[in-house]
């Protein structure tokens, strides 16, 4: 597996993490526990490095998984998870408010450092901004924990650039995650320039659209009670028909390279800058070891050109999140 480095930190990951949200959270129904484990571990031994959780899926137990999980090979790994929520077990992040307060940043991060079975988490994100909360005092928070070796590096989750330079400046930021794919392209607007500019890596979550962009989703699927994407406006049966142009673009490269539209979405987001990390999610490995092999798959800087020409004449239809959870983003 390839290496990249996140910005100009000194944080070197795999260049295809794992999230390992829909383990547990967003996706029932949930898969059996110990099957997630050996998922977990089968991709470290095809030399994944880096593993994405947090407290709010489950709650909480996400996060128990993942340290068991890694327990093993702790060592050889970087764990990220987040802080940010006020949570209760059964509560679901969506429904749960905002709590940035410093006093609880530090208790969440001795409860994470007790799931996970760490000493230290690797990196710590900020799930997503708190208005209540001067970021500074977030990042104040932070970088006492970093001071104490109770945490290695400082993220922020779907974060406005303006917060971002205030963060950074209080305690430098190795990487900021939010969604962005070929059918999200917002972060093109002002977050990866911003990033490039501050030395941040990125770290895209939901680089397949939440599974639309395998080809394995239309108009007809259906969702369990519960999935995520049954609130989603871009996952209406309408939306999901006129969103499938998109998929035969990927389909039409895919045949062309002998890969999967998957595998070509991935590769495009590899491609876009050396410092973007994806942390496509799964609960199969066959899936797997299909998102591994996109690391693989060259996109030349014609195949980039034409992708980016037929991608401009597609109107995605929808958005990516209900509105009040679109509040939420962004700030």
């Amino acid at each position: 597996m390839q290496q990249r480095r996140l910005g100009t930190s000194d944080l070197g990951v795999s260049a295809l993490g794992l999230g390992c949200m829909g383990m547990s959270f967003a996706y029932p129904p949930a898969p059996d526990r110990q099957e997630m484990v050996a998922l977990i571990r089968a991709a470290v031994e095809r030399g994944v490095t880096f593993f994405d959780t947090a407290e709010a899926y489950g709650p909480f137990t996400n996060e128990e998984l993942v340290g068991e999980a890694l327990a093993p090979v702790r060592d050889r790994v970087v764990i990220a998870t987040k802080f940010g929520f006020s949570l209760e077990p059964g509560v679901s992040a969506g429904q749960g408010g905002l709590d940035s307060r410093p006093q609880h940043i530090r208790e969440v991060a001795e409860a994470s450092l007790r799931r996970l079975g760490t000493e230290a988490i690797d990196l710590f994100y900020q799930h997503r901004v708190d208005p209540a909360v001067p970021i500074e005092e977030v990042a104040g928070a932070v970088k006492e924990l970093i001071a104490a070796g109770k945490v290695r590096h400082f993220g922020l989750s779907e974060a406005g650039v303006e917060t971002i330079r205030r963060a950074h400046a209080v305690q430098p930021v190795t990487a900021v995650q939010s969604e962005y794919s070929l059918w999200w392209r917002q972060p093109e607007e002002e977050l990866l320039s911003t990033l490039e500019e501050l030395g941040i890596g990125f770290v895209p979550f939901s680089p397949l659209g939440k599974g639309f962009l395998t080809g394995k989703i239309d108009e007809t699927t259906t969702f369990e009670k519960g999935d995520f994407r049954q609130v989603v406006p871009r996952f209406t049966p309408a939306a999901r028909e006129a969103n499938r142009t998109l998929v035969d673009l990927l389909t039409r490269f895919a045949a062309e390279k002998g890969a999967t539209p998957a595998q070509i979405a991935l590769a495009w987001l590899l491609a876009q800058k050396p410092w973007i990390v994806p942390i496509p999610g799964t609960t199969k490995v066959t899936r797997l070891d299909e998102n591994l092999a996109a690391a693989d798959v060259e996109l030349t800087p014609e195949d980039l050109s034409e992708i980016e020409r037929a991608a401009a004449q597609i109107t995605i239809q929808g958005d990516r999140y209900p509105a009040q959870l679109a509040k939420r983003v962004g700030r």
